[in-house]
């Protein structure tokens, strides 16, 4: 028997309509009522294409209004103190937790703005979600009711339902102690309790099945956590509903007898990233219990190899697997809606595309090539048909002249064996540049992006539709970079940007720029929230045919006396943030952008640019799941910025910046990185990131985030006062920057001016103390 389904579809609608309407009531614009409304749309949707492309089952659970770990916390009732209200709607609290205000169309005004709940990286995808705080004092209270009304909504399709959920453990796993010692897995019975519950009442409701994605399995776990799994699992059953126990992203090796042999009804292998796993599987998991092969890739835009897809089920009935279920490797909430028929792909590259739809029927070709192959028969000439169209455009991929380029080859091959680090050590490079900027203790910057305002956004437009030509296009860019220093100027930041108006997206403006890179007008896949990303296509060998940036970065500096940096991606970042080639080792297509962005750090240079930025927020991101993988990653990844900044002089400062992520794991790494200047994120956690660098000894100069630019809030001096003066318990003053712990685009100017002249009220009440402290010693 062949069943099919996926963990998860994109939850953001085919025209982000559900982007558009959070910002709508978030600016009081719709009521709660007519945001709910949008939601229930846009599920009855995305079910009824599961079920129009022929899947067995649709997937209820998956949508979420922000984030699907924010949603466990509320369906559990473990929201942490500082969110739980008496007054308003629990949706106005649920905003409130994870943006750390409350909606404009709220009626209620009882509570204070208050610093939302962490955010970090889901495992090492780009997707953001947010980290659950316990405690002791942590109690677990279910509230089921959206879920079930959910439930309720599909069941109007007729359709088999199975429910997806975080498994408890790894709900456990992702959160953060809030007290020292503290373990979150003493919580886990009391949280089975709820999930047995839970599970009893979606049977009752109507589903067939339920997914408990358990992706922590792919990682290095102690035998202490592992011994966990059995008797959960075993409690888990009293709840009478049918499991289905999903990993992903990663491996299991280590774990797979384990994963075998628990007390579930099917077991869901990622065999995109986890292949090696599928022969012990066999082996292991007795043929009573469902398997379920993730074949089509959840996380990228490529066309599957549906024949070598095949060899894996018909391995998989070979070895007397009586039920085998086909699906995505993971949600697909990682792709776009649909690349068919996207006008913005070059006809070339489009073809060998696939976003979530496209993938659902991948799966449904799959399953009609497999039932006929398993049953002897031979294909319908509709399917046999299809099959040889997708094939070939799978093999033209692999063969293309589009892809491979030789001179870009030979270039990456001439840079083996060369270490590229800068001319002196840091400390030498330290004093020069001091000399050359004369900053003040505790200098301020911001990250690089300003406020993208409708107007920009109209421009861009305008020029796109030919309404505008590109002179007036650049003139209009121009004015807005003037009128961005001058604010900056205004406000007294000593290191300014020139706000980046020109720029669509941090990674999508370069490829743009770049050989090797493709794009979709419509591409939207969710990062956090409402907030979306258009990543590029790296399709081929990546070139830089001309500078870049150098233009607009000059036309910059020219307006003001204080340094202004150039800014530009860095390699891993421009890597992690597409949708990247998978004929090749990403190392390698790692250093073909690297040296790309070389080129334009010394073009930068030649033209009198004395800091330049490269942004590498994805560094850790791109970190393998499993520890063994982890030290080869880390030296390439390590060498595509040294390659991308070390031909600068001395004198010339290199920045880079990261963010929302856990860093005490690397440091090593991220110190041979040797940027002159590191921002990071560390306002979500109360600095509490800083520390390890402080523990570390980190060498060189630190900007920690001193306010979170992800929620609308303004925060109080005295707040970045604290902040500060804690990151200068661990860390030498003297090495301390003051910025945002993340660029400005996504907000307002209001908001934008208000929050960063708080935050330069905070450096000149540092500079005093800082100064009274020196005079007393």
């Amino acid at each position: 028997m062949i069943k099919t389904h996926i963990a998860g579809y994109p939850r953001i609608g085919a025209q982000r309509e559900l982007k558009f309407a959070l910002e709508k009531h978030w600016r009081g614009e719709i009521s709660q009522r007519e945001l709910l409304d949008t939601a229930t749309a846009l599920r009855l949707a995305h079910w009824q294409t599961q079920i129009d492309q022929g899947l067995d089952f649709i997937t209820v659970g998956d949508f979420s209004l922000y984030d699907h770990v924010a949603d466990h916390i509320a369906l559990f009732g473990c929201i942490p103190p500082r969110f739980r209200h008496e007054e308003g709607s629990p949706l106005d609290n649920y905003f409130h937790m994870v943006r750390g205000k409350r909606p404009k169309a709220s009626q209620c005004a009882c509570h204070a703005d208050t610093f939302a709940l962490e955010m970090t990286k889901w495992f090492d995808t780009n997707y953001h979600y947010m980290v659950p705080e316990f405690d002791d004092e942590t109690r677990f209270n279910l509230h089921a009711e959206a879920l079930l009304d959910q439930l309720a909504q599909a069941k109007l399709l007729q359709h088999p339902i199975k429910i997806t959920l975080i498994g408890p453990i790894t709900l456990l796993l992702l959160g953060k102690s809030k007290q020292p010692d503290f373990e979150p897995l003493n919580l886990l019975d009391a949280l089975v309790d709820q999930y047995t519950t839970l599970l009893g009442q979606l049977k009752q409701a109507g589903a067939q099945w339920v997914q408990l994605d358990e992706p922590v399995l792919g990682l290095d776990l102690p035998a202490s956590t592992l011994a966990l799994f059995d008797s959960t699992y075993n409690s888990l059953k009293r709840g009478g509903l049918p499991i289905l126990l999903g990993t992903y992203f990663s491996e299991l090796e280590g774990h797979i007898s384990q994963a075998c042999k628990l007390p579930v009804d099917g077991l869901h292998l990622d065999c995109v990233r986890g292949l090696k796993d599928l022969p012990a599987v066999l082996d292991w998991l007795p043929n009573y219990k469902v398997l379920s092969l993730g074949l089509v890739d959840g996380r990228n835009i490529w066309k599957t190899d549906l024949e070598q897809a095949l060899k894996h089920v018909t391995a998989a009935f070979d070895s007397g697997k009586n039920e085998v279920w086909l699906s995505s490797n993971c949600s697909l909430l990682h792709c776009p809606y649909t690349l068919a028929d996207d006008t913005g792909v070059l006809p070339a590259v489009r073809n060998w595309l696939s976003g979530a739809i496209e993938k659902l029927g991948e799966i449904e070709l799959l399953k009609q090539a497999a039932n006929a192959l398993l049953h002897g028969k031979a294909l319908s000439t509709e399917t046999a048909t299809a099959l040889a169209r997708h094939q070939a455009a799978v093999a033209e991929r692999h063969s293309s002249n589009w892809v491979h380029k030789p001179a870009v080859k030979a270039r990456v091959k001439a840079t083996e064996g060369l270490s590229f680090s800068r001319q002196s050590p840091f400390k030498v490079r330290r004093a020069v540049q001091q000399q050359r900027f004369n900053l003040p203790a505790f200098p301020t910057t911001t990250i690089g992006s300003f406020p993208q305002t409708a107007d920009i956004r109209a421009l861009r437009k305008r020029l796109k539709a030919g309404l505008i030509d590109q002179n007036a296009y650049d003139t209009e860019i121009r004015n807005a970079i003037a009128d961005c220093i001058q604010k900056q100027e205004v406000l007294g930041l000593d290191v300014l940007v020139h706000g980046e108006p020109e720029r669509n997206d941090m990674v999508e403006f370069f490829g743009e720029r770049l050989d090797g890179f493709a794009f979709s007008a419509n591409g939207w896949v969710q990062s956090y929230g409402s907030r979306c990303v258009k990543p590029p296509i790296l399709y081929g060998d990546v070139s830089r045919p001309a500078p870049m940036t150098v233009d607009t970065s000059v036309f910059a500096q020219s307006l003001s006396k204080r340094p202004v940096k150039g800014m530009l991606t860095g390699p891993v970042t421009i890597l992690q943030w597409s949708f990247v080639r998978d004929d090749q080792a990403r190392s390698e297509t790692a250093k073909q952008i690297a040296l790309a962005i070389a080129d334009e750090v010394i073009d930068l240079e030649c033209a009198g640019i004395g800091m330049i930025q490269i942004d590498e927020p994805a560094y850790r991101e791109g970190l393998p799941l499993r520890k063994k993988d982890q030290a080869a990653y880390l030296d390439w990844a390590t060498l595509a910025f040294r390659i991308s900044a070390c031909g600068v002089k001395d004198e010339t400062q290199i920045h880079t910046h990261m963010c929302y992520a856990e860093f005490n794991d690397i440091l090593p790494n991220i110190a041979a990185m040797d940027a002159d200047v590191i921002t990071i994120e560390t306002s979500r956690s109360d600095m509490e990131l800083l520390r390890g660098f402080g523990e570390f000894s980190y060498p060189n100069d630190i900007g920690p985030g001193v306010y979170d630019i992800h929620s609308p809030r303004v925060p109080a001096v005295g707040e970045l006062v604290r902040l500060m003066q804690k990151a200068a318990e661990v860390i030498d003053p003297a090495q301390l920057w003051i910025n945002p712990d993340c660029g400005l685009k996504t907000r307002g100017w209001p908001e934008t001016l208000e929050a960063l002249h708080v935050m330069m009220q905070a450096a000149k009440t540092l500079r005093t103390l800082h100064q009274n402290v020196k005079l007393c010693a």
